[in-house]
């Protein structure tokens, strides 16, 4: 299916007769992927596959999970089969590999009925090194009789596996019946492969898929370029405007709860200037396959979407993903934010939240058709997240514990490492909050008692008389935001609580908890945002992973990356399947002068270096010779 290069890892499969030598990992990892060395547990978990082993595999979004079963099934005799969930991940998987001269292809709803005999056609003539099924796909009346007739399966990799746990935070009940490859299959190796499951989740994955005598092979979660981000929500549009100011032109996800907040958000930042599209269940099939397309193939678009879009996104080269609505679950959070960085350069996850997200997500919990002890599963995974919101120190070790790794030391690339702050008494503070709540009948919201301790003249509160209550106007020790966040943390804490029949109204919580405050007996010790006039502006750079490039080279750059949108212009597919940017960073600051040096580039294999090679070398050298010219002497 792909140019010669995979051809030639994988020559004689075509044949009906099984070939003893096969090519080893590493030479598959250099001639097609183009990478001299594997990274983590990759080596390890690909040596235990091509030996036939089954095993879970734990690593995070962009470290590299596709690669343990892409290198086995091309080092294994047969065809590999992958399940995957979503469509748009199979298109990306599958352009990718083919750019790189494998044989790959998928079995989909979007596929023609032309496209699906001859993918048929290649799998039982044995022209196939990978493909790609829905679970839905797989288990349909005839499929697996079919991989069963075919050539022999090389493998089969079961990806996105926390979908199959009921503990997790994408259960999609289709995975439970996917138990049959190991009944079906018994001599086929299979791996189990997800970027976010806690100890609970990996349990399930492993019984569920019948791995439970198979090693777990586990990467650290970590993501060091990716910089987290937290802020307290003040005045939002401004807030993400001045993020995305740090931004521009730039390729980012922006996730809010709703569709209207979608569509809202949306219009306002085209109107700002910002190539965006919106996202979200509720419009046209048509509007959004044109909205995810666009994303995948130009640059700089920006997405604003419910968490209906993303999962399985391939693209390496989001900068930014910012969530102005408190996503599910903690797992939720890590894989939404795990969209940005893949490639490894400098990345931003950034997220404002308030009061009033934490009542309207426990109102969805509670309101659910969900069992109770689905319902307890998702209030824990709640409060997993609220404990990152409410860290007191470095979020990257707060994330990474709940996944049950330990990061010695803070790990200077979050709000909270770069911005210290030491907690501060607000015993006094939380008793004005508390006889304001009291004061108000316990019948209005954090926004609606921060204004009457703020002493706010507007004419609901002049309606309902609380400019005459003893606590109007007695909290300008603090500012607004600062209040709210009080009210927050008052909340996460249980000394307050949200009623869901009066639309998050605010009343008294644990009286066990309360008591001491209100007696004087406890102090109240709380990490607050600096005031207004003292915080730093909203934008943020991210650091991390990098190749050194000098900004005097980055007109190069972008000239390279002009040709190679001109090359995925060519062949329909996205700029980021040709050459990812961190390639194109190195062939800047390296200079190949021919194709020997050019292959020595990581992203560079045999088959982009054979289809790609002598373009690029002519691009850099005639960008080379312009910038000669236009420094001689007229």
């Amino acid at each position: 299916m792909g140019p010669a290069g995979g051809d030639a890892v994988r020559q004689g499969l075509s044949s009906p007769f099984p070939v003893p030598t096969l090519p080893a990992p590493e030479q598959v990892l250099r001639e097609v992927f183009g990478y001299g060395q594997f990274r983590g547990p990759q080596q390890e978990i690909v040596a235990h596959v091509v030996a036939g082993g089954s095993a879970l595999v734990l690593m995070p979004t962009g470290g590299g999970k596709s690669l343990c079963y892409q290198v086995p099934a091309l080092c294994r005799p047969g065809t590999g089969v992958v399940i995957s969930p979503l469509i748009a991940l199979m298109q990306d998987q599958v352009e990718a590999l083919c750019q790189a001269g494998v044989r790959a292809s998928g079995l989909h709803s979007g596929c023609s009925a032309e496209e699906t005999a001859a993918t048929w056609r290649d799998l039982e003539t044995g022209q196939l090194d990978l493909l790609y099924l829905s679970p839905e796909r797989l288990l349909s009346p005839g499929t697996l009789d079919r991989l069963a007739q075919a050539a022999p399966i090389a493998l089969f990799a079961i990806d996105e596996a926390h979908c199959v746990s009921q503990w997790g935070h994408d259960f999609r009940p289709e995975y439970l019946q996917l138990s049959v490859l190991a009944e079906r299959f018994t001599a086929v190796p299979r791996l189990a492969l997800t970027a976010t499951a806690d100890p609970r989740t990996r349990e399930e994955i492993r019984v569920r898929l019948q791995l439970e005598q198979d090693p777990l092979f586990l990467a650290s979660f970590d993501r060091p370029n990716i910089r987290y981000v937290l802020r307290d929500k003040d005045d939002l549009r401004l807030q993400l405007l001045a993020l995305l100011a740090e931004h521009r032109g730039d390729a980012g996800i922006v996730y809010a709860r709703s569709r209207n907040r979608v569509d809202r958000l949306c219009s306002e930042l085209q109107a700002a200037g910002y190539d965006a599209v919106a996202y979200h269940a509720g419009l046209d099939g048509a509007v959004r396959r044109a909205a995810l397309e666009r994303f995948r193939r130009e640059s700089g678009v920006i997405v604003v979407a419910t968490i209906a879009f993303g999962m399985g996104i391939d693209k390496p080269d989001v900068r930014f993903v910012a969530h102005v609505d408190l996503p599910k679950s903690l797992e939720a959070y890590y894989q939404e934010t795990g969209r940005a960085g893949r490639d490894g350069l400098p990345a931003v996850a950034w997220m404002a939240h308030g009061a009033g997200d934490l009542p309207q997500l426990r109102r969805f919990i509670d309101d659910s058709n969900a069992p109770p002890s689905q319902k307890r599963i998702e209030h824990g995974k709640l409060d997993a997240l609220i404990a990152l919101t409410e860290a007191p120190v470095c979020r990257r070790q707060v994330l990474l514990s709940h996944f049950g790794e330990s990061l010695p030391s803070p790990c200077g690339n979050c709000d909270l490492c770069l911005e210290p702050s030491t907690a501060q008494d607000v015993t006094e503070a939380a008793r004005k909050a508390l006889s304001a709540v009291f004061r108000c009948d316990s019948r209005f919201g954090a926004t609606h008692l921060t204004d009457v301790l703020l002493g706010a003249d507007t004419a609901r509160i002049r309606e309902l008389g609380h400019n005459r209550l003893s606590v109007y106007g007695i909290g300008q020790e603090l500012d607004r935001s600062q209040w709210r966040s009080l009210f927050r943390q008052l909340l996460a804490r249980n000394l307050l609580r949200a009623d869901p029949e009066r639309f998050g109204a605010l009343a008294f919580g644990d009286d066990d908890r309360l008591k001491p405050l209100l007696r004087g007996e406890e102090r109240l010790e709380l990490r607050l945002p600096p005031p207004r006039r003292e915080r730093r502006r909203e934008g943020v750079a991210a650091r991390g992973a990098s190749v050194a490039l000098d900004p005097a080279d980055s007109p190069l750059l972008q000239h390279l990356k002009a040709w190679r949108l001109e090359q995925a212009r060519l062949q329909g597919v996205p700029p980021y399947v040709v050459f990812h940017d961190r390639t194109l960073v190195e062939v800047v600051a390296r200079r190949p002068r021919c194709l020997e040096e050019l292959g020595q580039i990581s992203g560079v294999g045999q088959a982009k270096l054979e289809r790609y090679g002598p373009g690029l070398l002519e691009s850099l050298r005639a960008f080379q010779a312009q910038a000669l010219g236009s420094r001689q002497p007229s």
